[in-house]
């Protein structure tokens, strides 16, 4: 079978998923009145960020619709085969010249006022930076999707989540007790399991995010496994791409076979669980005729301000500090990635820009010296 047969257009997907949550929010405005009225405001906030983005499209200038801003370098787990870890953009030096929550503040009212409606909060650990998620919950027309391992989800976040819901946590596993303990720490799983269910009884919606590799794949995709998550209140589960850190984890980045299984097993999902949001990164990019990094549809901003193509392509030319967020959408080393066509194509194993890493450096440096 072809994969136009059992792959299904990613706006037309979203579009249709929403419409289902705006149903099933009316029909439950009774019972959980502040899920209705968050998602009713938010529609209205992403045609207003349309029309914002509109806007700057017809005067020739292309606005992302979302970032990733990663706030802290620091984390407090040290999970095996974390990319952040190994390629030394995650660890306590990282954290030293890290941006105030007031300059996050500063970047979030610039992507305000582009039109830009999502915000991935990252790391690091972003829970660690409660100064900035405080900062955040105050741009309430903004969405943040917050990325966290859920171990510091205490009773005060929870009430920050509680209270703001344009802060949705978005929590990460591995898939079984097993698998999620042997690569986070022992404990992490049964941790998890309880912030959940504390999550889920005072009615907040949550994400779960999952590194697919070639040893759980079978589970991350299984009915069982999403329906436990299901279960527990997730609406929305994304499967990331295990990106190597080296040739010895080679072995765990999925096959042009498995990343077929993924995308077969995602459509049946999708199928199955009519009420959840099934999305994969970077797999659903191949249809958008290449990577969406360096400011197609999103870069990355990394705890020091550096505006990069994505967090597997940790170069840059431009700091937010010194610059604007427009200034830095149109960077010159992001049209240069365009121009040269290091942005086309499909990724083999984890990510494309990170296949292509020494081409990215040597385009750098002569951005550099031009």
């Amino acid at each position: 079978m072809e994969e136009k047969h059992f792959h299904i257009e990613l706006s037309e997907y979203m579009g249709s998923r929403i419409g289902n949550m705006v149903k099933g929010a009316v029909q439950s405005s009774v019972t959980r009145p502040k899920e209705a009225a968050i998602i009713m405001k938010y529609l209205m906030a992403g045609k207003n960020a349309k029309i914002k983005r509109d806007r700057y499209e017809k005067n020739g200038e292309h606005i992302p619709s979302f970032l990733i801003a990663s706030i802290t370098g620091s984390c407090n787990l040290h999970c095996k085969g974390c990319y952040a870890w190994a390629n030394h953009t995650c660890g306590e030096e990282r954290t030293r010249d890290s941006m105030s929550a007031e300059k996050w503040d500063d970047i979030f009212t610039q992507a305000e006022a582009l039109g830009i409606l999502f915000i991935l909060l990252a790391g690091g650990e972003p829970l660690l930076r409660r100064d900035v998620l405080k900062i955040a919950v105050k741009h309430d027309r903004l969405l943040f999707p917050v990325f966290t391992n859920g171990t510091l989800l205490d009773s005060e976040y929870g009430k920050l989540f509680d209270k703001n819901r344009n802060l949705v946590p978005v929590l990460s596993l591995e898939g079984n007790q097993q698998q999620t303990n042997d690569r986070r720490g022992a404990g992490t799983y049964q941790t998890l399991v309880a912030r959940m269910d504390r999550l889920k009884s005072n009615d907040i919606p949550f994400a779960a995010s999952v590194t697919v590799t070639t040893e759980n794949l079978q589970t991350v995709t299984g009915t069982d496994f999403v329906e436990w998550l299901s279960s527990k209140g997730c609406r929305v589960l994304l499967f990331v791409e295990y990106v190597p850190i080296d040739k010895q984890t080679g072995h765990l980045a999925l096959t042009e076979a498995e990343r077929t299984v993924l995308e077969r097993s995602r459509e049946n999902l999708r199928t199955a669980f009519e009420q959840m949001i099934f999305l994969s990164f970077p797999g659903d990019e191949k249809y958008t005729g290449g990577c969406l990094a360096a400011g197609r549809s999103f870069f990355h901003i990394n705890a020091n301000g550096n505006a990069e193509p994505c967090p597997f392509s940790p170069y840059s030319d431009i700091n937010l500090r010194d610059h604007t967020l427009l200034e830095a959408i149109h960077s010159h080393f992001f049209e240069k990635l365009k121009e040269n066509g290091l942005l086309d194509g499909e990724h083999k194993g984890g990510c494309l820009l990170f296949e292509r890493e020494h081409e990215v450096a040597r385009l750098l440096a002569d951005c550099r010296q031009s």
